[in-house]
């Protein structure tokens, strides 16, 4: 019942920028916290970034990043369109993956084992 749709990657060239989209639900935003992972063949999935739920921040949420992400990648949401936004910035080949979007019920967490929803993924490559 929960459907999140991820949309904005493609091929960059190292050092430049793309916007990730994830579509869902007005009920989903409010009520779930909102995570990045991503995952390149061969290796294990891993935490980018997360958002608050609207219900415990309807602000600009409460956000966790990953180490790599920081000063790099921004989480937003845009609560109106019901989408949580990922800001890539200074893009580096070992940035290449396939994003995933998810959704947890309970936790604001980088762990994916808290996640309910994925989506389908959108794959970023970025060339050197």
């Amino acid at each position: 019942q929960v459907e999140l749709v991820e949309s904005g990657g493609g091929l960059v060239q190292a050092g430049g920028s793309l916007r990730l989209s994830c579509e869902t639900s007005e009920r989903t935003l409010r009520n779930y916290h909102m995570g990045w992972f991503r995952q390149t063949p061969g290796k294990e999935r891993e935490f980018v970034a997360a958002i608050s739920s609207i219900v415990v921040d309807w602000s600009s949420g409460r956000t966790v990043y990953a180490d790599f992400a920081k000063g790099r990648f921004t989480i937003s949401r845009d609560n109106a369109k019901s989408t949580v936004y990922l800001q890539l910035n200074s893009l580096k080949p070992e940035d290449t993956a396939v994003y995933f979007c998810a959704a947890s019920q309970n936790n604001l967490s980088g762990s994916d084992a808290e996640y309910d929803y994925w989506g389908q993924g959108t794959q970023v490559t970025v060339s050197s």
